[in-house]
């Protein structure tokens, strides 16, 4: 198979990625560059508005061309830990802040070309409060029972891939 190299090119700089071209020595002893997106990481959220509801966000995701419904996510900032951008995404797109947070999974989000992490938050012990949305969010705040979203996780409704995720991981917690 192939191996790593540790060193990366840069070739684009952007707000939220890079790209960089990276060699990769392949199985015939040949080295090859391949496209990395380079990613800060991110958190994806789960609020439990009590044991019974979930705040998820419709969000309009521009990439795609349609408004998907997911639960709370962001980008973590430069110097920021992980832990701190789940209570400040939580608060920016829903308006809660959550007494407890805690962190329960974290994997690659699409490792064949992106470095991205994506850290797993339990979000408990809610108090509302006001969204704090970036000036390029759309996102409007629902709350749903968690059995609605179960099944919009299961039928097809929920498209977003970290929040399928993160809804079957949280419920397979709720019932071992």
């Amino acid at each position: 198979m192939s191996e790593l190299a540790p060193q990366h090119r840069i070739i684009f700089r952007g707000r939220k990625i890079d790209l960089a071209l990276q060699p990769v020595r392949l199985a015939d002893g040949s080295t090859q560059d391949r496209e990395v997106v380079l990613h800060r990481g991110a958190v994806a959220l789960v609020p439990m508005v009590d044991n019974d509801h979930v705040c998820l966000v419709r969000n309009d995701r521009y990439a795609v061309g349609k408004v998907l419904l997911e639960v709370p996510a962001g980008t973590i900032d430069a110097g920021e830990s992980p832990d701190a951008t789940a209570a400040r995404e939580l608060a920016e797109e829903t308006g809660y802040e959550a007494g407890r947070l805690v962190r329960l999974r974290e994997w690659f989000v699409s490792p064949g070309v992106m470095n991205e992490r994506m850290y797993l938050y339990l979000c408990t012990e809610l108090r509302p409060g006001p969204t704090h949305h970036q000036p390029d969010e759309r996102l409007e705040p629902i709350v749903v029972p968690w059995s609605e979203a179960m099944a919009m996780a299961n039928d097809g409704r929920i498209e977003d891939a970290k929040s399928i995720l993160a809804l079957l991981l949280c419920d397979r917690l709720r019932t071992h």
